[in-house]
C-alpha cells in the first residue's frame, strides 16, 4: 500500500512541475522552483519506507539533507503575501478575472499540497529517528517533532529575511556564521513561535482525520 500511495505522491509532483513550467508566469515564475525545493525533502521522506535504508547507516545522511531542505516546505506559506501582486480588488471588490484566479489556484494548489505532505515527511523523518534510537515514548516522539519544526522555523527566518542559501556556507562561512549568532531577537523568536504553531496545528489536523479514519473502520 505505502508504495502506491509514495508513486501517487511522485506522480502528482512530477506532473505538477511539468505544468508549471510550461504555464506560469511572472510575477509567479518564482512558483517552480521553490515548489521543487519543497519536493525534495518529500521525496527523501519517501526513501525511508524502504527497508535497506532504513535498517542502515544511510538514513542519516538522507536526514541531514533532510533537515537542510525541510524548511523550504512551510517556507511556501509565506509566499503567500505575493497574491498582493495580483491586484485583486478593484474598488473593494474583488476582480473576476481569469488570468489572476489561475495564479491563484496553482499558488494556492502548491501550498496546500506540500504543506499537508509536508507534515507527512515530518511523522516519517520522527518515526524513523525514534526508530534509530529505539524511542517508544509518545512524548519523546512528539519532543522530537517539536525540534523539528522549531530547527524548520529557524531556517524560513533565515531563507525569507536574511536571504541566505546552503551554497553561502561554503562560500563566505564566516559572514554567514556572524548572522547567523546576531540575528536573535524578540522579533525573531515571536515569528519562529508563529511558524511552529502553524506546523504543529497542520500535524495535529492530520493526525485527527487519521485517527478518525482509522475508528470508523
Amino acid at each position: 500500500m505505502y508504495k502506491s500511495t509514495n508513486w501517487q505522491i511522485r506522480i502528482f509532483f512530477i506532473l505538477w512541475l511539468i505544468f508549471l513550467y510550461f504555464n506560469i508566469k511572472q510575477p509567479f515564475s518564482f512558483l517552480l522552483l521553490n515548489t521543487l525545493l519543497g519536493y525534495i525533502p518529500i521525496e527523501l521522506s519517501l526513501e525511508l519506507d524502504n527497508e535497506h535504508i532504513k535498517n542502515s547507516w544511510l538514513t542519516w545522511p538522507i536526514f541531514m539533507i533532510w533537515l537542510v531542505f525541510y524548511p523550504n516546505v512551510p517556507y511556501l506559506l509565506t509566499d503567500l503575501f505575493h497574491l498582493e501582486q495580483l491586484y485583486p480588488y478593484v474598488q473593494g471588490n474583488l476582480r473576476l478575472d481569469s488570468t489572476m484566479w489561475f495564479n491563484y489556484a496553482c499558488l494556492m494548489i502548491t501550498v496546500i499540497a506540500c504543506l499537508i505532505l509536508g507534515c507527512y515527511s515530518l511523522f516519517k523523518v520522527t518515526n524513523t529517528l525514534a526508530y534509530k534510537l529505539n524511542i517508544k515514548s509518545k512524548i519523546s516522539k512528539i519532543s522530537i517533532l517539536i525540534i523539528l519544526t522549531f530547527i524548520s522555523s529557524v531556517g524560513i527566518f533565515i531563507g525569507r529575511f536574511l536571504r541566505l542559501h546552503t551554497v553561502y556556507i561554503m562560500l563566505s562561512p564566516k559572514v554567514v556564521i556572524k548572522q547567523l549568532l546576531t540575528m536573535w531577537s524578540p522579533a525573531m523568536i515571536k515569528f519562529v513561535i508563529i511558524m511552529m504553531i502553524i506546523q504543529l496545528f497542520t500535524c495535529w489536523i492530520m493526525v485527527l482525520i487519521y485517527q478518525n479514519i482509522k475508528n470508523s473502520k
